[in-house]
């Protein structure tokens, strides 16, 4: 198994575009030919766009892209930009008198970083589809991942710098890649350093504590703990899928989060993974379900150590 630049998986093209003022951005992944796709929503505040359509019983058997967006539930207005970009040059669903582009989202929270009146919007959508056409993703603060943040159990003032990650790899023919936004209220734990190397901090904002030790000690306080989070991603892969088959892949790939990050899945987390699979490459849908869950779990990781600090938020490379 070969480790990979995303960008090497020629089906899709990924982009971002961010509004620096507002702290937030989005990441779009296109993929023109149409994706079997699929979706799993773990997390217990999900904020996310057309994705009833991906139930194997629904009509629809192709998407043509998913947006990964800073701004809560108001950021799902850039997938109309996204829908846009792709009408334009005719891409989607024939419906006779035009085509209707497929477009899912999933949304994070970061309104409490910069100015919370500015979020992804159609435009900021539209923009980051003409930045895919570089064929040049980037990490860090980046896309959805401006704005997003780690470690909340504290509240926001303890927190550390999240951000876009991303990781694939190749066996043989088959291609298979892993995008996020890691904006979790647990920590980030790499298990390659088996250590917890971003979360909460201590009130000098110096050194790590551990969430599920603080949750454990405060079993009792029943304090709302939403302080803005929800980490959002994708598998894409040249590999052939049925509907059934992403959705269980997407499934799997959540593995990678409950590796990766401490706690996972809460009630105050809209954890949310989609898969895209182009159709090219013949393949075990186990097979792929495992590798998805190692590559994400190292695509969260690459997000945290990828990040920058910001709006006096430190990062995994000032501790």
């Amino acid at each position: 198994m070969e480790k990979i630049n995303i960008e090497e998986i020629k089906d899709f093209r990924i982009g971002n575009s961010e509004y620096n003022e507002g702290v937030t951005g989005c990441t779009v992944i296109i993929c023109e030919e149409g994706a079997t796709a699929g979706i799993e929503v773990k997390g217990g505040a999900p904020g996310t766009r057309e994705t009833d359509l991906l139930n194997p019983v629904n009509m629809v058997d192709k998407i043509h892209g998913i947006l990964l967006t800073g701004g809560s539930a108001f950021g799902l207005d850039a997938a109309s930009g996204v829908m846009e970009y792709l009408e334009e040059r005719e891409i989607g669903f024939d419906v006779g008198v035009t085509k209707v582009p497929i477009v899912c989202a999933a949304a994070l929270f970061d309104l409490a970083i910069g100015n919370y009146k500015i979020r992804p919007d159609k435009k900021l959508g539209y923009e980051a589809c003409v930045d895919s056409e570089k064929r040049n993703i980037k990490e860090g603060n980046y896309g959805a991942g401006l704005g997003a943040t780690i470690g909340k159990i504290l509240g926001p003032q303890n927190s550390m710098k999240g951000g876009l990650g991303t990781y694939a790899v190749k066996i043989g023919e088959l291609m298979i890649g892993a995008v996020v936004a890691v904006n979790a209220l647990g920590d980030v734990f790499d298990s390659e350093e088996n250590k917890i190397i971003a979360g909460v901090l201590d009130s000098e904002k110096k050194n790590l504590l551990n969430t599920e030790s603080i949750m454990v000690s405060k079993y009792d306080d029943k304090t709302n703990l939403f302080n803005g989070n929800t980490t959002i991603g994708a598998i894409i892969t040249n590999g052939k899928l049925t509907k059934s088959e992403a959705n269980k892949v997407a499934s799997m790939a959540h593995n990678g989060f409950a590796r990766s990050i401490r706690p996972v899945h809460t009630m105050f987390d809209g954890d949310t993974i989609f898969t895209m699979a182009s159709g090219k490459i013949i393949v075990d849908v186990n097979t792929i379900g495992m590798i998805s869950a190692n590559i994400m779990e190292k695509a969260v990781v690459n997000a945290i150590k990828n990040a920058e600090s910001i709006c006096g938020i430190n990062s995994f490379a000032n501790l």
